[in-house]
């Protein structure tokens, strides 16, 4: 697993020993960020925006969005082997300054959090067998957690039958491999 583009290409990131989290494969994440970059149906750019990383596992999609140009990341990871090695690629990157890594539980945070943060891009990667999904993206609409103009990137297993109600209008859906990626405005 490596960073893509940007200032930091080819940069390798490490990956966890167990089998527990599923990394994003290079493949995947170079198809979202062709999609996010040159899509006439996403108004997005990543230079100076600021990223939501839900359940990061290794971190590197937020960290290929910085080396993108974006300006902060916020991470969210609560299993503590890919916590270990989450901090250790913000440290191998020297990006310390430009990222926050919450350590706690992703739904009890937004359901207790009382100021609104904005960000430009959600990216949810929950693992395959979470099946809260739409709650965390209800959560994400009620508390304005996503920018007027967001743009919202679900990562899910091919078979899931997300069911996304009203609260976020759906542009594109593809699939990649065993991955779905559904983007979201």
């Amino acid at each position: 697993m490596r960073i893509i583009a940007g200032k930091l290409k080819g940069k390798k990131l490490l990956l966890p020993s167990d089998n527990t989290t599923r990394p994003l494969r290079d493949l995947v994440k170079e198809s979202i960020f062709n999609l996010i970059t040159h899509s006439n149906k996403i108004n997005f750019k990543i230079e100076n925006s600021n990223i939501l990383d839900l359940f990061s596992g290794t971190g590197s999609f937020g960290l290929e969005c910085l080396s993108r140009g974006a300006n902060h990341v916020t991470f969210f990871e609560n299993y503590l082997p890919a916590i270990n090695i989450l901090k250790k690629n913000i440290q191998q990157t020297k990006l310390e300054n430009s990222c926050k890594l919450h350590t706690q539980d992703c739904f009890t945070f937004f359901e207790e959090e009382k100021k609104n943060h904005n960000y430009d891009l959600i990216f949810m990667d929950p693992p395959f067998k979470e099946s809260r999904v739409s709650t965390l993206i209800e959560m994400i609409k009620d508390k304005n957690i996503l920018k007027k103009n967001g743009v919202i990137i679900i990562h899910r297993h091919k078979s899931d039958q997300l069911m996304i109600n009203m609260s976020i209008t759906v542009i594109d859906q593809r699939k990649y491999g065993i991955s779905k990626i559904t983007v979201g405005i």
